[in-house]
């Protein structure tokens, strides 16, 4: 099965699957709109905008477009493009999922950012450096603000009074209702607004979840070999242990799962994992639903860069592949800016209530007037505009990193690359510290790969991990010539 994506007009996941190019891609539109993932209403990507990204010729969309639209499924319109039809049939209403009992969880005997304890001393009391590539962080100074505002003032405006008050902590409609289709369409998640919790940050989220599996019973959560220490910490200071899961090209080794004992959670970024860079391969998403199925554990899924993707096969959420068995996170920390403190989780039936509950004795946390304005941002289509403008900004950047090193340092490798907002450049066995200390000579504020370790983990290869996501577009090339005279 393969997964292919629109990347021009609104994103939208589809499996494609048999041999016939036109009759997959009608099945598999047909499939979205009989499962709700596609929505009443839902605007398609133009004919010419998915023939390219899916490498299908243009006649070929055409074809499946008119035919779906003359049974029915979908409506075209000169000025409005081509919409999913509303549908009385049975089939067209979103599937119920039939009731999953809760399995017993077992129990024992920031979307990533950089955070100021990550840094090395000599940053931290240098202040602010003169070139940012810390990994983590989008360009914020490309946050759309006309389009925001013109959000802000149009939610409101429409905004019911009890809007202002103190809500559902699960947060509010309109916003669960927007994020369950652009989820469901962008990233395949199985969402439904009673099973979504927004939150003020993946941390925020992290630790809900962490005292909802304290409360289980539960003991030890997996995490990767080499991840945000930030993380780790937040767990352990809910009572968790942190046994470390290996790490490879291929991203978590998630079969080593099952010979870790009593652990009840999984923590884990499949699709670009941070910091190394790979991409979970489909035989080991496989194993690690297996093993929350067979050991009625769970997976926490950060997808905290998944709609930035290059040149790779795109990956849809884990979540997809189990709703039950897999807790999905995800944040516009790094798709708009962290200040706007928003994210969510998608969670298990049986545990929304329970997550949903936690929240509401901590805090309420996020804004009301927040999630209204990304509420509209969402359904107006200017959140897919702004991810698409991004991902191509961002892919210029990655490029432009690729290129340098390969003129001015051709000896260093250049790792995971196929998408997210940082690369690891591999450097010769023992100059990692003494290239951390070149850039902090040169203004460069840089990080390590040893400082995402694991304290049991073994090393691996020196390297450095590079953001290219932070420096706006006026200091990006300052910063990549800085870059280049620390390694040269």
């Amino acid at each position: 099965m393969a997964n292919e994506w629109a990347t021009f007009g609104s994103d939208l996941h589809l499996d494609l699957t048999g041999r016939g190019r036109r009759k997959a891609l009608m099945d598999a539109l047909r499939e979205a709109v009989r499962s709700g993932r596609l929505t009443a209403g839902t605007r398609l990507p133009s004919s010419r905008s998915l023939a390219a990204d899916l490498g299908m010729a243009r006649n070929t969309v055409a074809d499946a477009y008119a035919e779906l639209t003359a049974e029915g499924w979908l409506t075209a319109r000169q000025g409005s493009g081509t919409r999913v039809a509303p549908r009385s049939d049975p089939r067209a209403e979103p599937r119920r999922r039939a009731a999953v009992p809760p399995r017993p969880l077992p129990s024992a005997g920031a979307t990533p950012g950089v955070h100021a304890h990550d840094l090395p001393p000599g940053l931290r009391m240098a202040g602010v450096p003169a070139y940012d590539l810390l990994a983590g962080r989008p360009d914020v100074a490309s946050f759309p603000r006309g389009d925001w505002l013109k959000a802000a003032r149009k939610a409101l405006t429409a905004a019911p009074n009890d809007a202002f008050g103190y809500g559902d902590p699960r947060g509010r409609i309109e916003l669960r209702t927007a994020l369950a289709e652009y989820l469901a369409r962008a990233r395949g998640v199985h969402a439904r607004p009673d099973r979504i919790v927004v939150c003020s940050g993946f941390v925020h989220g992290l630790q809900l979840m962490g005292r909802v599996l304290y409360e289980r019973g539960v003991r030890a959560v997996g995490v990767d070999s080499f991840g945000l220490r930030v993380h780790r910490d937040l767990l352990v200071r809910q009572g968790l242990r942190v046994p470390a899961v290996g790490l490879d090209e291929q991203g978590t080794r998630t079969e080593e799962l099952r010979g870790m004992g009593a652990i009840g959670a999984v923590l884990m970024t499949p699709a670009h994992q941070f910091p190394l860079g790979g991409a979970l391969t489909p035989a080991r998403r496989a194993a690690a639903v297996d093993w929350a199925r067979s050991a009625g554990g769970l997976i926490l899924e950060d997808d905290y860069d998944g709609e930035f993707r290059y040149d790779r096969q795109p990956v849809g959420a884990l979540q997809g592949l189990d709703p039950e068995r897999v807790v999905y996170f995800g944040t516009a920390s790094k798709s708009l800016a962290p200040g706007l403190r928003l994210a969510w989780m998608v969670l298990p039936e049986h545990l929304a209530d329970e997550v949903a509950a936690a929240k509401g004795n901590i805090d309420w946390v996020s804004g009301s007037t927040e999630q209204l304005t990304f509420a509209e941002f969402l359904a107006s289509g200017a959140y897919d505009r702004h991810v698409r403008a991004m991902r191509l900004r961002y892919r210029r950047r990655r490029d432009q990193l690729v290129a340098a090193v390969a003129a001015h340092a051709p000896g260093i490798r250049v790792r995971g690359i196929a998408a997210g907002l940082h690369a690891v450049l591999e450097l010769p066995p023992g100059t990692e510290q003494s290239t951390l200390r070149t850039a902090a000579a040169h203004g460069v504020a840089l990080l390590g790969v040893d400082r995402f370790r694991h304290p049991d983990a073994p090393p691996v290869a020196d390297g450095v991990v590079v953001g290219y996501g932070t420096p706006p577009d006026s200091a990006w090339s300052g910063a990549l010539e800085a870059l280049m005279r620390v390694l040269i």
